[in-house]
């Protein structure tokens, strides 16, 4: 099962915020022990973003860090780092999203740690990527967005420029951080050997903007911003209806044909402005007020049934209530109980993937800050009296 592929692999999490955590987290989804280092006192800055809150937690954080164990470490100690060290020495999996060169400098590079442990995967996330002369720049999301040219695509044209609602770069590199990982934990177990791997919020942004950069070194013409519309088909956006709005979409001319047929207006598939891709998209404001006088006519729920019933990919316009509500969503089984002391009945999203019918591990919830610090270190060979005193020196929480 999902939640037994990573059982006995130990995960060193150096990450705060949302890239490294939703890759730890999902390693530990997958049934990773996750050990996340957290700054005494403070801990992960996620901690911190409230409103909204769930039982007194930042509803971010508990949505990032489930199935972690938390340790309160001083990695600006020598004392700490020292610790961290050791643990990194018997790890399988090391993730950290310190600034390139942040942990070098602490003694925490991969070649630090190579030596003593061989079969390490260690995976840095960075903001700018580890090359270049804006490498040591820090990086968040719609920065990020700004920066790689999303936010200049996304939107209507005239309006404001505007971030993508979700943090899909956050999220991506923590996506393609797990994916590294899980290749380099294969390729360990036929070679015997770990390898350091990387991913950086620029780069995932622009892996993102993929097909809008070959459109434009194509043509050489900017994108344009297209509300809901994508440049290369025709229809391929949202539509007015009478209460709401529905997503029509046509990869092809079959498929056209289907949505006329639904919405009742046949002659427009032989219409010679919408006859074929092409003169659809060059006609695309004219195709659009002529479905949309279709649409209007009628209720979502009435479009999207005829163009359903017709084979046409159609879909209505949720809200996240709508959404959360639908029965389809409701199905597939991603929302799962998290208890939470103070919230019994919380609830979160789970692993995109399934195997059999099962998802990866939905608990424990997110850890209190510090709250295994004595188990993770004892565990390490410290007696009580050094984690005294090195509690009363603060390098551990």
């Amino acid at each position: 099962m999902l939640d037994a592929i990573l059982s006995g692999c130990r995960v060193l999490d150096l990450t705060q915020n949302v890239a490294g955590p939703f890759c730890t987290q999902t390693l530990g989804d997958l049934g990773a022990e996750v050990i996340k280092i957290e700054r005494p006192g403070s801990g992960d800055d996620a901690r911190q973003w409230k409103p909204p809150e769930v039982a007194g937690v930042s509803t971010g954080f508990v949505a990032l860090n489930r199935n972690k164990k938390s340790v309160c470490i001083d990695l600006d100690s020598a004392a700490g780092q020292q610790l961290v060290a050791r643990l990194a020495a018997g790890a399988d999996v090391l993730v950290h999203s310190l600034k390139p060169g942040s942990a070098e400098a602490r003694g925490l590079g991969d070649e630090h740690l190579r030596p003593t442990n061989p079969r390490l995967v260690y995976c840095a996330i960075s903001a700018f990527g580890e090359v270049g002369t804006m490498r040591a720049l820090p990086g968040y999301d719609p920065l990020m967005q700004a920066f790689t040219g999303i936010m200049s695509v996304s939107g209507h044209e005239g309006d404001e420029p505007a971030r993508v609602g979700v943090s899909l770069i956050d999220m991506g590199t923590g996506m393609w951080a797990t994916m590294a990982i899980l290749a380099a934990l294969l390729r360990r177990a036929t070679t015997g050997e770990g390898m350091r791997v990387h991913a950086s919020l620029l780069e995932t942004g622009l892996s993102w903007m993929t097909v809008p950069v070959a459109n434009y070194l194509a043509t050489q013409r900017l994108p344009r911003k297209m509300g809901s519309a994508m440049a290369m088909m025709a229809p391929y956006e949202l539509f007015d209806s009478a209460d709401g709005k529905v997503f029509i979409a046509a990869a092809n001319d079959r498929l056209f044909g289907r949505i006329c047929s639904a919405l009742a207006c046949p002659e427009l598939a032989q219409d010679p402005r919408f006859i074929d891709m092409s003169a659809r998209i060059g006609h695309r404001e004219a195709l659009h007020d002529a479905l949309e006088a279709r649409t209007r006519q009628r209720s979502t729920a009435d479009c999207v049934a005829a163009l359903r019933a017709a084979g046409a990919p159609c879909s209505e316009m949720h809200d996240v209530a709508q959404m959360l509500a639908h029965e389809q969503v409701q199905a597939v089984g991603m929302l799962g109980a998290l208890p939470l002391p103070g919230a019994p009945q919380h609830q979160t999203m789970g692993l995109p993937i399934s195997s059999q019918g099962r998802r990866g591990r939905s608990g424990p919830p997110p850890p209190v800050l510090g709250g295994n610090t004595d188990e993770v270190l004892t565990a390490l060979g410290l007696h009580a009296n050094e984690l005294a005193a090195l509690r009363q020196q603060r390098v551990v929480d």
